[in-house]
């Protein structure tokens, strides 16, 4: 299922939603589309609309400011977008540089997507102990950050400049 970028009145980031859920703040006017997919529609016996990609509510709604994205398996698999930090080939788990068997956190910094004959390779051991190189470093997304690449931008051709995601 698609996934919809929700922005807030004043054009932040507040988190992604489901296609259905996007049709029906737009459908009761609580939202209006900023951007919608190319060539893709929602027809149904009352309606016939673009599927929206982004949305932005019509009301402000205050959240707590939060300084960092919380740490997920998946959110690492996103961030690194399902590439092996160590070969480059398609990454479906997740490795700790330094092992959690030597004290390594999940987090951020600590963490890199990775195919799974590299993972089984490096077992419990740090990269340099495995004889194996990073080809990208593991950093910390803010949380705009975290939500655009959980909508799973390959091609940012489509997506408005402020809406960027730096390369990384």
């Amino acid at each position: 299922m698609r996934e919809t970028l929700v922005l807030n009145a004043s054009f932040e980031p507040l988190s992604t939603v489901s296609l259905r859920r996007a049709v029906v703040l737009v459908m009761q006017d609580k939202a209006v589309v900023e951007q919608e997919h190319a060539g893709l529609r929602i027809r149904a016996a009352s309606i016939d609309m673009a599927v929206p990609q982004i949305i932005r509510l019509c009301r402000y709604v205050r959240v707590p400011f939060r300084q960092r994205a919380p740490w997920s398996r998946r959110g690492v698999l996103i961030r690194d977008r399902h590439r092996c930090a160590y070969c480059g080939r398609r990454a479906t788990t997740v490795d700790h540089v330094l092992p959690r068997a030597q004290g390594g956190p999940d987090s951020w910094l600590n963490t890199v997507a990775a195919c799974a004959d590299d993972n089984h390779r490096k077992a419990d051991r740090t990269p340099e102990e495995a004889g194996m190189r990073l080809l990208t470093q593991p950093f910390e997304p803010t949380p705009a950050d975290a939500l655009l690449l959980a909508l799973r931008v390959r091609d940012q051709t489509g997506m408005p400049d402020w809406l960027a995601v730096p390369a990384a």
